[in-house]
């Protein structure tokens, strides 16, 4: 497969603090991928090396095969649109618009103009007195319309509602199945991009915890619940990331296959077994990823 990104024990230290640590992995053209994790995790640390706006301390990062640090052919080819992102406070939301012709090639106007109306932007209000929201709504519909072969969203939606939200979603579906390109999505909000997901990448502490496809990860884990004894009976010899218990009832989240021999166990026991949704997983792993370095670190 054709490799956009491929990262080499990549790593970034302030001094003696190092954020991202010996990181590995490659993402292919044409899918969509979640980089996810805690606040702090390194998520954006690793994003902005990949768009040379920091050096790494170490490794190497390729970028459509080539080194992405002053080069033009690579940078014209990418759109990263951050959490953060700061336009001059004189601008409108139409002067970006007319800036972005210039900076990706793949620029479609007419479609921006669509995606303006549907989030309802006036375009000819300065930048500065844009809400949150607002200016979240600018770097989707920037994002968006650049085609970009590479195009990242780091938390792309902060400040908006749950209904300009779900269109962001639509278009980019839309729009990704008529212009594929590699797609990252960084996000808290894990349940509700997971369906668009095709690869999930988890970093923890400054380290990739999992680089899996989507639906691997799916069943990866599973929640029984029932009677406590029965449960706990259950869990023996099984990976278990929580247990909660009430009065004489409890729950457990299990790592492994929800295969048909499980279920006839779970059946057996009279437990009742759910699926564990993205979000939960990864909440889980990354909470049990922290306690085992804490007691190592006791």
């Amino acid at each position: 497969m054709n490799k956009v990104i491929e990262v080499n024990h990549l790593t970034k230290s302030y001094g003696h603090h190092t954020v991202v640590h010996d990181v590995n992995f490659s993402l292919e053209a044409g899918k969509i991928y979640g980089l996810l994790g805690r606040n702090g995790a390194g998520k954006t640390t690793v994003m902005k090396m990949i768009t040379a706006q920091l050096f790494p301390t170490s490794g190497e990062i390729k970028v459509f095969g080539e080194n992405p640090y002053e080069n033009r052919s690579v940078l014209n080819q990418v759109c990263f649109i951050k959490e953060s992102q700061k336009y001059p406070d004189i601008f409108r939301i139409a002067d970006v618009l007319d800036l972005c012709s210039s900076f990706f090639p793949n620029w479609d106007r007419e479609y921006a103009d669509s995606l303006i109306e549907d989030f309802r932007l006036p375009v000819k209000r300065r930048i500065k007195k844009l809400s949150r929201g607002m200016l979240s709504s600018v770097g989707i519909v920037v994002g968006l319309a650049s085609r970009a072969p590479l195009t990242i969203f780091d938390e792309p939606y902060l400040g908006l509602d749950a209904v300009a939200r779900s269109i962001f979603y639509d278009r980019l579906l839309e729009d990704y199945g008529t212009h594929p390109r590699t797609i990252i999505l960084s996000t808290h909000l894990i349940d509700e991009v997971s369906k668009m997901l095709e690869h999930v990448l988890v970093i923890d502490d400054g380290r990739l915890m999992i680089n899996e496809e989507a639906e691997a990860i799916r069943r990866r884990a599973f929640s029984v619940a029932g009677p406590s004894k029965k449960v706990d009976a259950f869990t023996v010899g099984r990976e278990t990331l929580s247990r909660e218990a009430i009065g004489g009832m409890a729950q457990a989240i299990v790592m492994g296959d929800l295969n048909s021999k499980t279920r006839s166990q779970a059946k057996e026991l009279g437990l009742e077994i759910n699926p564990v949704s993205m979000q939960q997983l990864i909440i889980h792993l990354t909470n049990h990823n922290s306690q085992r370095k804490a007691a190592i670190n006791q």
